[in-house]
């Protein structure tokens, strides 16, 4: 394959997954006024569509449609730059995620057909630090919010932004540390390394088991800290004290409209799916599930279940967010932030401390 070939299929390969991507978004706000509405007793959409499923579309067309207004007095460059940042940063990190077997062909990874069948690759790219990555893309998409909130001149939008910043920034610590448990147990930072070495079933005396060997077992705990923590760091409920609606007005994009106020919630949501991704990836095995062997299905069947199994996993944890949100009430301020410092941050490093022993008592 030669270099414009390949260029060809990675330029492809990004739009199809950003396509797959931001329409995923645009339906996951569907899901969530539907699931929430049935929690509340109400309908949800209805109108737009049948079942409102147009609904999003419409959604759509009136951002792109509706004035957008610069408020004076705003630092203008910045004001502008702060959702695009935050949109960029979480399409980074959705990047290095990968959603199921890698096809290599003449020394590239693509999407090209192998014995007559087409398989899905393992993502945009493939890299050996893609944790890492996901971790600092997240972490600068911080300085989105932050600088919204002191762009936009506003007292509101700033306390708004201060409350993210320090919100975000105390919660990635606990985040950060429930993962050093799978660290230890994979041995590395390719997301790739860390699913496979999830492959197969747990060995109890001498005798496999049918018990998958997912890292949700042994890490249990970790994935306790690492759940709060994303929820925390997406500004969900109970968590989502930067949008406190009733102190703040709206937070730190009261002043926006239009696209650019959009594009807030299109971060929010694609930082909810790379929160799912993560876990899936993390603790459940990724791609792997069970073996339908018996079934006899067709090949090309049988190669697009490893995105299935990845596609399942997700949807549950993206309707967890969802259930979430209509079940809990929110945090006060306080109560957020001893519960990060007092709470989790010590239970992370306690877990990381017990899997350090066994994992040096095994060795």
């Amino acid at each position: 394959m030669n270099i414009t070939a390949f260029i060809i299929a990675a330029v492809i390969k990004i739009a199809l997954v950003v396509f797959i991507m931001l329409t995923g978004v645009a339906y996951t706000t569907w899901l969530e006024r539907k699931v929430i509405g049935r929690i509340q007793n109400r309908w949800g959409p209805t109108r737009v569509g049948p079942f409102g499923l147009l609904q999003p579309l419409a959604d759509g067309i009136k951002f792109i449609l509706k004035e957008d207004m610069l408020p004076d007095y705003v630092h203008k460059g910045l004001f502008i730059l702060a959702p695009m940042l935050a949109l960029a940063m979480s399409l980074i990190a959705i990047a290095v995620i990968p959603f199921g077997s890698t096809i290599t062909v003449g020394g590239y990874t693509t999407a090209l057909q192998i014995s007559g069948m087409v398989r899905p690759d393992g993502g945009i790219s493939d890299i050996n630090i893609g944790l890492l990555i996901i971790l600092g893309a997240t972490s600068i998409g911080v300085y989105g919010v932050a600088l919204a909130g002191w762009s936009s001149n506003s007292k509101y939008s700033l306390l708004g932004s201060l409350r993210a910043s320090a919100q975000m920034i105390s919660y990635e610590l606990a985040l950060g540390l429930s993962l050093v448990g799978i660290l230890l147990l994979s041995g590395s930072l390719s997301l790739r390394e860390i699913v496979n070495s999830q492959s197969g079933t747990w060995s109890l005396a001498g005798h496999n088991t049918h018990i998958p060997h997912w890292f949700i077992i042994p890490q249990i705990i970790g994935f306790f800290i690492y759940l709060l923590s994303a929820y925390a760091e997406t500004n969900r409920i109970p968590f989502d004290l930067p949008e406190a609606e009733t102190e703040l007005v709206a937070g730190y994009h009261t002043e926006y409209s239009s696209m650019k106020f959009a594009m807030f919630f299109m971060a929010e949501y694609v930082n909810m799916f790379t929160a799912a991704c993560l876990a899936t990836l993390l603790f459940f095995g990724g791609w792997h599930g069970p073996s339908l062997s018996f079934l006899h299905l067709p090949a090309i069947i049988q190669a697009l279940l490893p995105v299935v199994w990845f596609a399942l996993k997700v949807f549950f944890f993206i309707f967890f967010y969802i259930w979430i949100r209509g079940t809990l009430p929110r945090f006060r301020y306080d109560q957020l932030m001893a519960f990060g410092w007092k709470f989790l941050l010590p239970l992370a490093i306690a877990n990381i401390i017990v899997t350090s022993l066994i994992v040096a008592w095994r060795a």
